[in-house]
């Protein structure tokens, strides 16, 4: 039986009424996306068509995810709330402070050591509230998700980027920050823009050497990083029906690497047989009643250009594999064209380490179908020419590879399996060597390669492509490989060709495991108490963030201009820091270390103009906070791209940072600087970027006549008196206004709960 039944019955109930009247307000036939987002709308049954791209709206979704390293600061977050419990199911996640070195049990045991009073924190804090909590080495939050959250029609919201997975099981599952969070689980109504729609109509079969994964790098390549922005992305044709329901999710987690809102697949069968398989029959029953409602109506799919605002079309007969990278997702090339575009930019042939799993690529299908290749390597006399690890996504999938040979099949060719966590694929790997910072390349099957995202070191050369491609590639060891046309030679000397992968889709035996890792809440837990040391380096309860005084911010000086791209990565780096994402002083000490200064071209190297010398950036910023000056952070295009982490923003709200202001801003960082009090602005006019100085000084000049729509005038006074007159649009509606005002917006939120 599901968890939460009765919910998602309930969502079902109201589904065909509320899809109904919105078709009839609307006027034309509906896709899957406005069908999911009309029926959870905050007022109910819908009574207005929404514009896309234009009209904020509030939304109630049905549950929130957290992963351990963002739960921390969301739950901190909530316990100001004066909430006894959370308003919508809820789950907490331990995921990420697990860092891959020797092998799962070594390294799932030194992270219960090392991480033990925050695991103790969230056990308790969600013990206390009602939240489900997935322990340690339970698997990966979107797996874990998809095993036994997710279901067809459903609305929810996750402290993590990649949440948008559960869009495999024909979900809105959207990213982002914890004060979001925070809203919906003290019972609000939650706020998205309502987003664009883009179509991608598959046509014909995967087949061969080519999976799910080459269909989001192909549509990368084509949007690029930022071309999904505002948008949601809904697959459709006989090629999205074809697929596994796995798959599915694969497509969909990448999403957020173009930029979009979140992805989605209508209702199929695929989706019936796995939720039937992770014993969800009651929701692949209730779902087979309102089939039609589970998918864009007929008319959108047959005529996509009538109904979609952008239409891709990919023909999976013809799609090749792909590997994208290296530094950047959406650099996409076909395996067929690897060895020339290699060689061209001078990129290392030789393969260090290939890596698979992670929350993109970690289900039942996708490890069989790299265990095909992997027992080739005994079969055909082959030996392994790069290092290759596999991390599962769940103890579920670990526990069924394991009883069904997978991993022994590994084992023999001297592989590692890691624990069932992010790992390597959030920066948590302890990789030998890493920190000579030799120029290297390896291949995964992540979803980011940003610049020392995997090991730190930044000038690793990190490919993404599918699991199986990824371990005939570590097999070969060789960028140039491709296993469609190129030959190996074994330890007989002779010529072998590896054969395509195959694997079941799911289990024959069904899913299994002897303890899957969740803890149930209390019953009550008005008596369960929550502890946090005032020495503690892992943990420190928030103070909140004051109120704007109503005047005109000036004599702000420039904390750093950002050159090119500037990520969540870049802002806020993962990796080691993830031991401090419940310490809102300790982690400040990372903000923007990662950035470029485009005065010096160096990272983590600024002016300090009170001072004239040149620091760190989080110890400028430290330098004027403590001084009573207000700084401001300039940026590039697409600024705050990558992972959902609203620390990000909370860093430079804690350090004195007012504003932020951008040629254009990724979706989950505009939000997260709102949230926190920030005014998060972009220029008018792009080339303004330019007349940015070193030494600059900001005045506001109109910002207490802050209102929707009007832009702000900034006046930057240069070193040598003169000025530039720069206009800064924002997208702020009333209510967010109000979160300025108010210093953020979960000050509204305890402000409310104390009424």
């Amino acid at each position: 039986m599901a968890f939460d039944i009765e919910m998602i019955e309930k969502v079902y109930a109201n589904m065909t009424s509320r899809v109904d009247k919105a078709r009839e307000i609307v006027g034309r036939p509906l896709s899957l996306t406005e069908k999911i987002l009309y029926n959870h709308l905050w007022d109910g049954t819908p009574s207005v068509a929404f514009t896309r791209g234009a009209d904020y709206v509030d939304f109630a979704p049905d549950r929130v995810a957290c992963q351990d390293a963002t739960a921390q600061m969301a739950l901190l977050q909530f316990m100001h709330a004066g909430k006894s419990k959370v308003a919508v199911p809820t789950t907490v996640h331990c995921d990420h402070l697990i860092q891959a070195k020797v092998d799962a049990v070594t390294d799932l045991a030194r992270a219960k050591t090392q991480s033990n009073e925050v695991f103790e924190f969230l056990s308790s804090v969600s013990n206390k509230y009602g939240i489900g909590f997935w322990k340690p080495g339970a698997g990966i939050i979107h797996q874990v998700v998809l095993e036994n959250y997710a279901f067809p029609g459903g609305m929810m919201i996750g402290t993590d980027s990649h949440t948008v997975n559960a869009g495999g099981l024909g979900m809105v599952a959207i990213g982002v920050g914890g004060a979001d969070a925070v809203d919906v689980m003290s019972g609000m109504a939650w706020e998205l823009k309502f987003p664009k729609l883009i179509g991608v109509k598959l046509t014909g079969k995967l087949s061969g050497w080519t999976a799910p994964k080459d269909v989001i790098l192909k549509v990368a390549g084509i949007l690029t990083v930022k071309g999904g922005t505002g948008a949601i992305v809904e697959y459709f044709g006989e090629g999205a029906t074809s697929m596994s329901c796995t798959g599915k999710g694969t497509i969909c987690n990448m999403g957020a690497e173009i930029g979009a809102t979140t992805s989605t697949f209508g209702y199929d069968a695929s989706m019936g047989r796995y939720l039937r398989s992770t014993n969800r029959a009651d929701v692949a029953d209730a779902a087979d009643k309102i089939a039609p409602y589970l998918t864009g109506d007929a008319e959108v799919y047959t005529n996509p250009e009538l109904y979609f605002d952008q239409v891709i079309e990919i023909n999976l007969d013809e799609l090749e594999p792909h590997l994208n990278g290296p530094y950047t997702p959406d650099l996409a090339t076909p395996i067929s064209k690897m060895k020339e575009e290699a060689i061209k930019n001078n990129w290392p042939l030789k393969i260090e380490v290939g890596l698979i799993g992670s929350c993109t690529n970690s289900s039942y299908e996708d490890i069989a179908r790299a265990a095909s290749i992997a027992k080739q390597v005994t079969d055909k006399k082959l030996k392994l020419k790069s290092k290759f690890t596999i991390t599962p996504g769940s103890e579920v999938v670990r526990y069924t590879i394991e009883r069904d040979g997978f991993i022994d099949t590994f084992d023999k060719i001297g592989a590692t399996v890691f624990a069932n966590a992010c790992g390597p694929c959030i920066g948590m790997w302890d990789r030998e060597g890493a920190d000579k910072e030799e120029r290297n390349t390896i291949v995964h099957s992540f979803n980011r390669n940003f610049s020392k995202r995997a090991d730190g070191n930044p000038n690793t050369l990190a490919f993404v492509g599918s699991p199986e491609l990824v371990t005939a590639m570590a097999i070969a060891g060789d960028l140039g490989f491709n296993p469609l046309t190129d030959t190996l030679i074994n330890e007989d000397g002779e010529e072998v060709m590896l054969e395509a992968p195959t694997g079941d889709e799911l289990p024959k035996n069904g899913f299994d495991a002897e303890d899957p890792g969740f803890q149930a809440p209390a019953q009550d837990g008005s008596g369960v108490q929550i502890a946090v040391s005032e020495t503690s380096e892992r943990l420190q309860l928030l103070a909140p963030f004051l109120p704007w005084d109503g005047k005109n911010i000036t004599g702000a000086k420039l904390l750093i201009k950002a050159f090119g791209k500037c990520t969540t990565d870049h802002i806020s780096m993962a990796g080691p820091w993830l031991r401090f994402r419940g310490h809102l002083d300790n982690i400040s000490n990372n903000m923007l270390i990662g950035a470029i200064n485009a005065f010096n071209q160096k990272p983590n190297t600024v002016k300090n103009q009170l001072t004239g010398t040149y620091d760190a950036v989080p110890a400028v910023a430290r330098a004027y906070k403590a001084a009573g000056v207000p700084s401001i952070v300039v940026g590039d295009h697409n600024y705050g791209e990558g992972s959902s982490r609203e620390h990000a923003a909370m860093e430079p709200r804690f350090l004195g940072v007012k504003a932020v202001l951008v040629k254009s801003f990724a979706r989950i960082h505009e939000t997260n600087l709102k949230k926190q009090g920030l005014l998060g602005l972009t220029f008018a006019a792009e080339a303004d970027y330019d007349k940015i100085q070193e030494d600059d000084t900001i005045n506001f000049t109109d910002l207490v006549d802050f209102a929707p729509g009007k832009p702000l005038t900034l006046e930057f006074v240069h070193a040598d008196g003169t000025k530039d007159i720069i206009l800064a649009n924002h997208t702020y509606n009333e209510g967010q206004i109000g979160w300025f005002v108010a210093g953020s917006a979960l000050n509204l939120i305890a402000a409310a709960g104390k009424a």
